[in-house]
């Protein structure tokens, strides 16, 4: 079934067209009708499969059936961090481009007074994270007493971060009667209880529940030693130099340190944490998207629910801590209909972690077999080890503390 034929209004249809919906995906078609039946929803289903557009398109349809009230919000939607924020606020403009219908986003990290500007009068639809959505509560610039239509996206982990308390709270400001609408794309059994007391009589929509990693994604895992990664990715990264790559690592600092040992060897690299500010996030983000930089360094922060457009390979440089976010980073490619690759660099102190990751994923990872020359070989030949000359380095450090400082200038 065509997105044409949908019971839809023409407005949509005409966005959808515009931005090449053609045929809804699985979530997408067992999720709209239950929506526009006005039912709750809890829909889990892989990364990349649609997820923003299934909850979308149905509340666009609903919203413009409904006159707003001034100064109210009509549907909220929750999310954990500030870039999914963002890309749900991207989607629903497009496809809500020849409506009449008024979104705003508001996250921390940016200046208030533009999104308190924003919510003049209030809006048909609030995209937010919790601490500035509370903050303008409290300021009164949001009313929510009237909304009807509460949606939680990546709301696994707004729960496992300890949101729920939160978003309880967030229910005792809205009427009584609402639809709530819980997407995500995994959930275990603690979560899935706290989901299930947080709807009513809700329709589950499970999709691929076997395949935690799409078709779409080929993901293997390289043993190498910790201090050789980067020699690896250096490897990686030269040749597929037009690639567009997520580099995923444990820590901010990591991530600075790995942008810097790219650097030395004449790569250029983005870097995305939570130790940046907003702006400079968004401006990465940008960038990346746009191609003018081909690698993104990033945290998790980055690996939930953010859908770049042609990312072809996704680099596990530290394997992650926690199984579930190993499904949410490779999950950054092989999104739609596109192919994708993953390989995880894993070393000696990080089998526990990759055994825990084939437990959830309930299978072994394909290993990328390195024979030994190859390893050596791929060591002796970067540019980093070739220049990574330590005493000329601390030689170079002791003479610059040597040099006279300049006088500043009365």
């Amino acid at each position: 079934m065509k997105f044409e034929r949908y019971a839809v209004e023409d407005s949509i249809k005409k966005s959808l067209a515009e931005h090449g919906y053609v045929r809804p995906t699985d979530i997408q078609y067992r999720a709209i009708p239950s929506i526009l039946n006005g039912e709750d929803v809890l829909a889990i289903a892989q990364t990349g499969t649609g997820k923003t557009a299934a909850f979308v398109i149905p509340v666009l349809h609903l919203l413009l059936q409904q006159p707003r009230e001034e100064g109210q919000v009509s549907c909220l939607v929750l999310v954990p961090t500030r870039e999914l924020a963002l890309q749900i606020q991207e989607v629903v403009v497009q496809l809500g481009k020849y409506t009449s219908l008024k979104s705003v986003c508001v996250t921390g990290g940016l200046d208030q007074d533009p999104q308190v500007k924003a919510l003049a009068g209030g809006a048909d639809i609030l995209v937010a994270t919790p601490g500035r959505m509370f903050d303008l509560i409290y300021q009164k610039v949001i009313k929510i007493t009237r909304t009807s239509i509460l949606i939680l996206d990546e709301a696994d982990q707004m729960l496992d971060k300890g949101f729920y308390k939160d978003i309880l709270d967030v229910k005792k400001f809205l009427p009584k009667k609402h639809q709530t609408l819980f997407f995500s794309a995994t959930i275990n059994e603690k979560i899935k209880d706290l989901a299930y007391s947080l709807v009513k009589n809700a329709i589950r929509i499970q999709i691929s529940p076997k395949e935690r990693i799409s078709k779409n994604v080929q993901h293997a895992v390289a043993f190498v030693h910790m201090d050789d990664k980067r020699f690896f990715l250096e490897r990686l990264l030269k040749e597929n130099p037009e690639t567009k790559v997520m580099v995923f690592v444990r820590t901010q600092v990591r991530a600075e340190r790995v942008c810097e040992a790219m650097k030395r060897v004449g790569l250029e690299t983005l870097t995305l944490h939570g130790g940046k500010d907003q702006q400079a996030r968004i401006q990465a983000l940008q960038q990346f998207k746009e191609g003018a930089c081909h690698v993104l360094i990033a945290t998790d922060v980055s690996a939930r629910g953010i859908d770049i457009k042609g990312v072809q390979m996704v680099v596990n440089y530290d394997v992650p801590e926690v199984a579930e976010n190993y499904v949410h980073r490779v999950g950054r490619t092989g999104r739609g209909m596109d192919k994708g690759s993953a390989i995880s660099l894993c070393s000696l102190d990080e089998n526990e972690l990759l055994e825990a990751i084939e437990s959830y994923l309930e299978g072994e990872i394909e290993v990328m077999e390195i024979k030994a020359e190859e390893y050596n070989q791929t060591v002796k030949q970067s540019m980093d080890a070739a220049n990574n000359d330590w005493k000329s380095l601390m030689k170079e450090a002791d003479e610059s503390k040597k040099k006279p400082k300049s006088k500043k200038k009365k």
